[in-house]
């Protein structure tokens, strides 16, 4: 095995100590380019070879030592940099690279010269109909024509309005005095008071205290008034009460005409309501209470009243006409 020394330093100490400081300071100050660098490594490498081809004959089979000194070391430094050499011809075209991106639109051009006027075209074919236009204004009404035949005879027209009334015509005379019974047979009216307090509920209510029963058209034991001559009735009524609330309404023929409600605020009150109707003969008339424990119709003999009233206010005419020919054919028997 051959070992290479350079008395007690091996050769990579002897460049380092020799060359390295001052070829790194050149390369920094000259900007030594890189093939200046490779030829100092094959110099170095050279000079190696060459030391130890020299000692290779006197070295016996098996290996030894040997020993260079550093005066035989010679570190070539690079000297300055020569002239640029003649450029090298030219290489063979590269291949073609991929299609760049499109480029900006150019400004617009400036408008041509007007060209001559073409031939005129072949005519198209006939489009569709359009849409009628607006009406024109009416004419002048031109001459009359010719008088036509007489056509036939129409139909009767709608009849005519009623014209403004006449003049009185002269008076006629006196006839003879007729029997009458109006005042005698058209006469009905009522007032009644109760006699107990809290009557019940959905019930007629019995005015048991008669104070006018002019043709006894109330019916004190049903509490009911039942029409006996056909007419327009005024009725009304005035109820005290007391304790309880009061909800009271006045009924014809089983349907509530009115009805009123007077809340109970701890002292007495008056609760009323009145009404006109037209009652037919057989027609039924009362007061009841239309809900449950609102009942609070008071009596006190001494103090205080709950009445009912009601009376005709004028017959229908049809019944005063039967009354009076009933009159007069009694008159005349």
């Amino acid at each position: 095995m051959l070992s290479h020394r350079i008395i007690g330093i091996s050769c990579g100490e002897v460049y380092e100590r020799s060359c390295k400081r001052r070829t790194w300071t050149e390369l920094e100050d000259a900007h030594i380019s890189a093939v200046t660098i490779m030829l100092q490594i094959c110099v170095i490498f050279c000079l190696l070879s060459s030391v130890f081809s020299q000692s290779t004959p006197t070295l016996p089979k098996k290996g030894r030592n040997f020993t260079i000194h550093s005066s035989q070391l010679v570190c070539s430094l690079p000297g300055p940099a020569g002239p640029p050499g003649n450029p090298g011809a030219p290489g063979s075209p590269g291949a073609m690279g991929p299609m760049g991106p499109p480029g900006k639109d150019g400004q617009d051009g400036k408008d041509g010269e007007r060209g001559v006027k073409g031939n005129g075209g072949d005519p198209g074919r006939t489009g569709n109909q359009g849409k009628p236009g607006v009406k024109g204004r009416e004419g002048v009404i031109g001459k009359a024509g010719p008088r036509g035949l007489k056509g036939l005879r129409g139909s009767p027209g709608v009849t005519g309005k009623k014209g403004p009334k006449g003049e009185s015509g002269d008076v006629g005379e006196q006839g003879e005095q007729g029997g009458c019974n109006c005042a005698g047979t058209a006469r009905a009216a009522f007032s009644v008071a109760v006699t107990k307090s809290y009557p019940k509920e959905r019930l007629p209510i019995r005015f048991s205290r008669i104070l006018l029963n002019e043709g006894n058209h109330y019916n004190v034991s049903s509490g009911k008034f039942v029409c006996a001559i056909p007419g327009v009735y005024y009725f009304t009524y005035d109820i005290t009460l007391a304790n309880k609330h009061l909800a009271i309404g006045l009924v014809h023929n089983g349907q509530y005409k009115i009805k009123t409600f007077d809340a109970n605020t701890g002292n007495h009150d008056v609760a009323s309501g009145s009404t006109v109707l037209h009652l037919e003969q057989s027609d039924h008339v009362w007061l009841q209470i239309f809900y449950s424990e609102q009942n609070g119709l008071f009596f006190d003999p001494f103090w205080t009243d709950s009445t009912f009233t009601g009376f005709l206010i004028y017959p229908d005419q049809e019944y005063l006409n039967e009354s009076d020919r009933k009159a007069n054919a009694q008159g005349d028997s």
